[in-house]
């Protein structure tokens, strides 16, 4: 990995660890609107009893946590580049009593493990942000065992994810933030369709197919939601620390004035990502 790539993973990891802390108060609210997307890539896996599973970029434990509660028998290794993340998703495997599962901090591009170690892989929102993606395929093609299953999802285009473009839209159009190249580490980096089944591709995959999983993002107030993006959301935090106070006031009257506007009652925000299945 160049210098510059390595010095995306070292912000991201610092990045990750810092946020940690919010992602663990909100993982109740996060995994509720995740949950379609988990159980999509449990249903491609389909991981039975005996199966050594891989679990890439996990953040605070998901899928694999529920991966290893349905085989009790088998063994689920949870990575992530973050050991605070890591430590979460340990805490949650305690509580759950999982005893089948191991932690591994480590890098998708360069993944601690001989070829063909794993039944199957999953990696639920993590493709976006790696340095290199193909680098990243490459790997989790080589651990996988001949016929092993794939399933990872990315973020659908900001038109279709409400839930992060109210706050993020609101900050980049007031501030005139403009939108990142599109090589760079960002949300919305892998939206085009068929740009992940080119990097599985040509990693080796087959039988690749994708398809969009729709969700709902819930929160009992607009408040919670502001506080919630504002203590899990890196990029919206930096954009943020660059605005001055009446700007922050500005954004924040926005972003509540449009969400009022959009959900009266409930705020109920649409979220849009797109699964991608492949086989070794």
């Amino acid at each position: 990995m160049n210098k510059d790539l390595e010095a995306i993973k070292e912000q991201q990891k610092a990045s990750w660890n810092r946020f940690a802390a919010g992602w663990k108060k909100w993982d109740p609210v996060t995994m509720e609107f995740l949950q379609p997307m988990k159980e999509a890539i449990i249903n491609y896996l389909q991981p039975k009893d005996g199966q050594k599973i891989l679990d890439i970029a996990a953040g605070t434990g998901e899928p694999a946590l529920s991966i290893a509660a349905s085989i009790k028998n088998g063994v689920v290794t949870i990575t992530d580049i973050s050991e605070e993340m890591m430590e979460i998703a340990r805490e949650k495997a305690i509580a759950k009593e999982l005893s089948n599962i191991e932690t591994v901090i480590c890098d998708a591009s360069d993944l601690p493990f001989e070829n063909g170690s794993f039944d199957a892989v999953s990696c639920r929102f993590g493709f976006m942000f790696f340095p290199d993606i193909q680098l990243a395929a490459n790997e989790i093609y080589r651990v996988l065992k001949p016929g092993g299953r794939f399933a990872t999802t990315v973020w659908n285009f900001p038109e279709k994810n409400f839930w992060v473009t109210a706050i993020m839209g609101t900050i980049m159009r007031l501030m005139e933030i403009p939108p990142p190249p599109p090589e760079v580490p960002g949300m919305f980096r892998c939206c085009k369709p068929g740009r992940m089944k080119d990097i599985l591709e040509k990693a080796g995959f087959s039988d690749i197919e994708e398809r969009e999983i729709l969700s709902t993002l819930k929160t009992k107030s607009v408040d919670q939601y502001w506080e919630m993006m504002t203590e899990i959301g890196a990029s919206v935090v930096a954009a943020l620390s660059q605005a001055d106070d009446g700007m922050r006031s500005k954004i924040k009257e926005e972003v509540f004035l449009l969400l009022k506007q959009k959900c009266p009652e409930i705020v109920a925000l649409e979220v849009s990502a797109i699964i991608i299945t492949a086989r070794k």
